[in-house]
C-alpha cells in the first residue's frame, strides 16, 4: 500500500513537471490568425514592457473616423534591445505604424505579430518587434 502511494506521488509529480512547460506559453496560431494581415497606424495610448511580452497600446482612426484600440503584441524585452529596442524608444502620444499584424481569432481589437513584424516609429525608424 505505501509503495502504491509514492508510486502514484511520483507519477503525479512527474506529470506537472512535463506538463507545465506545455502549458506556460501560447500558441500563436491558436490566439491569431496569420491569413488575416493587417498595417495598423494610430497613437501609442500605452506600453508595458513586461516579460514574457511587451505590448503597445494603440488608437487608431478607421475611414469613417471611428477609434479602434489595438493590443500590439511584441517580443520579450530582451530581444527587443538586441534589435534596437529601449525602454522609452515608443512613448505616449507617439505616431507609429505597425506592419504584418496578424489579427487576433475572437475578433476583438487585437493586434499580435509574426516574426517580422515591424513598427515604424514617427522619425522614420522601422524597427522589428521581435
Amino acid at each position: 500500500m505505501k509503495l502504491t502511494t509514492i508510486g502514484l506521488l511520483a507519477a503525479f509529480s512527474l506529470m506537472i513537471v512535463t506538463v507545465k512547460p506545455v502549458t506556460a506559453h501560447h500558441s500563436f496560431d491558436a490566439e491569431y490568425d496569420s491569413k488575416k494581415l493587417a498595417t495598423v497606424t494610430g497613437v501609442v495610448t500605452k506600453l508595458d514592457w513586461i516579460n514574457p511580452h511587451a505590448y503597445v497600446f494603440l488608437d487608431s482612426r478607421d475611414e469613417s473616423g471611428t477609434v479602434k484600440s489595438f493590443r500590439i503584441e511584441m517580443g520579450p524585452p530582451y530581444a527587443l534591445v538586441r534589435g534596437g529596442w529601449k525602454r522609452d524608444t515608443v512613448k505616449i502620444g507617439d505616431k507609429v505604424t505597425v506592419e504584418g499584424a496578424a489579427l487576433a481569432k475572437d475578433g476583438s481589437h487585437t493586434a499580435g505579430s509574426l516574426q517580422t513584424t515591424s513598427m515604424i516609429l514617427s522619425s522614420g525608424q522601422k524597427l522589428v518587434m521581435r
